[in-house]
């Protein structure tokens, strides 16, 4: 039997959800979870950050069928992406979700994928409310067609891409480990309460104006109007990584990116709340300037490495002093001379400071592989969707294709 393109409509069943008054405490004080925009993000649905009694549930809210999916209609997250989620536990859901309950001629997850993996023609169905929020009219969703192979069919395109969900679940918690173990490394070695093999002496506490010099180069105001230049803003470094930037001609210095780049230089990130934006900036682009978001460290000759330091910039005992800077203040930022102030603790040799950045280097980049292969997978799922949810790759041979 051929695949059949039908409305979604045709083949679903959809309930409305809701929000009790928060204002009801008792509401609010139950075990079922709570299903809004916000945590319908994976493609099984079980858990969330907030519950209902069930009271709550009979007065504001419904519960979603196991073997639903839910499917967000209305928020901003529609703007960027389309979100659904298999039911497999109890929950319940608020208004701006719907549950799509399968017909008896479609597996339940086939469905859900069916919605994920056609995310880039039902994002063209977006409006926008009067309040700018981004609105899936019910209306379209269920005249919206989706291609239905047989029953067998649909089982097997099911569980290739629950398996290849597997996979990037098991790359995500493993990550997370890595992540887990990286930071509790970090509150050991930058702080000396762990020391490597082969190091010892006393520790010192030492004032970031100390070892280092804090923006210590500007472009020139009379900058040649024919020489273009790298910026860097905080939107494009992540968490250490640099993910992109813009080759400008400057015909004069702007005040947002007179920082001037040396290779070694570290880029500390000082606004919120991008507070983890920071940068080993290691010639990754040539003629580079960066944005007065950041400051700029360059090591003092002799007295520090620029990788201890970067390092450092990640760990609670830099971070809790931020948050002190950070407190009752109206802009969310630090300055340069709360930069200066910063306190770090030091091994009393460069050899140890190197060492300790090698050894958490060597855990980024451990982490950063994983990521790599994480996304990669991604992308094979993605592209599997596309092949399976269209017809275009066949799991199930189609009666008599053989003879």
């Amino acid at each position: 039997m051929s695949a059949q393109m039908v409305p979604l409509g045709e083949v679903t069943r959809w309930l409305s959800g809701g929000t009790p008054n928060r204002s009801v405490s008792k509401y609010w004080q139950g075990e079922i979870p709570w299903i809004s925009a916000s945590t319908l993000k994976d493609s099984e649905i079980s858990e969330s950050d907030q519950h209902l009694s069930p009271e709550g549930v009979a007065v504001g809210s419904k519960m979603a069928p196991v073997g639903s999916t839910l499917f967000l209609v209305r928020g901003s997250a529609l703007y960027n992406e389309i979100r659904a989620g298999l039911v497999v536990k109890p929950v319940c859901f608020n208004q701006d979700v719907k549950a799509l309950i399968p017909g008896p001629n479609v597996v339940p997850k086939f469905l859900t994928y069916s919605l994920l993996g056609r995310s880039e023609d039902l994002l063209k169905l977006v409006s926008t409310a009067s309040n700018s929020t981004g609105v899936l009219d019910t209306k379209l969703v269920k005249a919206f067609g989706i291609l239905l192979p047989p029953l067998p069919e649909q089982r097997a395109i099911a569980a290739a891409l629950s398996d290849a969900d597997g996979l990037i679940g098991a790359l995500d918690a493993l990550i997370a480990k890595k992540r887990a173990i990286k930071q509790a490394a970090m509150q050991q070695l930058l702080t000396g309460k762990k020391r490597l093999p082969g190091f010892e002496g006393e520790w010192e506490t030492k004032q970031l104006c100390e070892i280092a010099d804090v923006d210590p180069e500007n472009l020139p105001s009379d900058t040649d109007p024919t020489y273009s230049f790298n910026y860097i803003s905080l939107e494009q470094v992540d968490n250490g990584h640099l993910v992109g930037y813009s080759e400008e001609v400057f015909s004069a210095a702007p005040s947002r990116a007179r920082r001037v780049l040396r290779y070694d230089d570290v880029l500390m990130s000082t606004v919120r709340p991008n507070l983890m934006a920071h940068l080993h900036y290691r010639g990754q682009i040539k003629n580079a300037v960066c944005s007065t978001g950041f400051s700029v460290l360059r090591v003092k000759n002799g007295l520090a490495d620029s990788g201890f330091i970067f390092a450092h910039l990640f760990g609670s005992f830099v971070n809790k002093q931020i948050e002190k800077m950070l407190a009752g203040s109206n802009y969310p930022a630090i300055s340069s001379r709360d930069v200066k102030s910063i306190e770090m603790t030091c091994p009393p040799t460069l050899d140890e400071q190197r060492a300790i950045a090698a050894v958490l280097s060597d855990m980024d980049a451990e982490i950063a592989a994983l990521e790599r292969r994480r996304d990669k997978a991604k992308q094979i799922k993605q592209g599997m969707m596309q092949q399976l949810l269209t017809g275009r790759i066949r799991l199930v041979e189609p009666p008599g294709a053989a003879a």
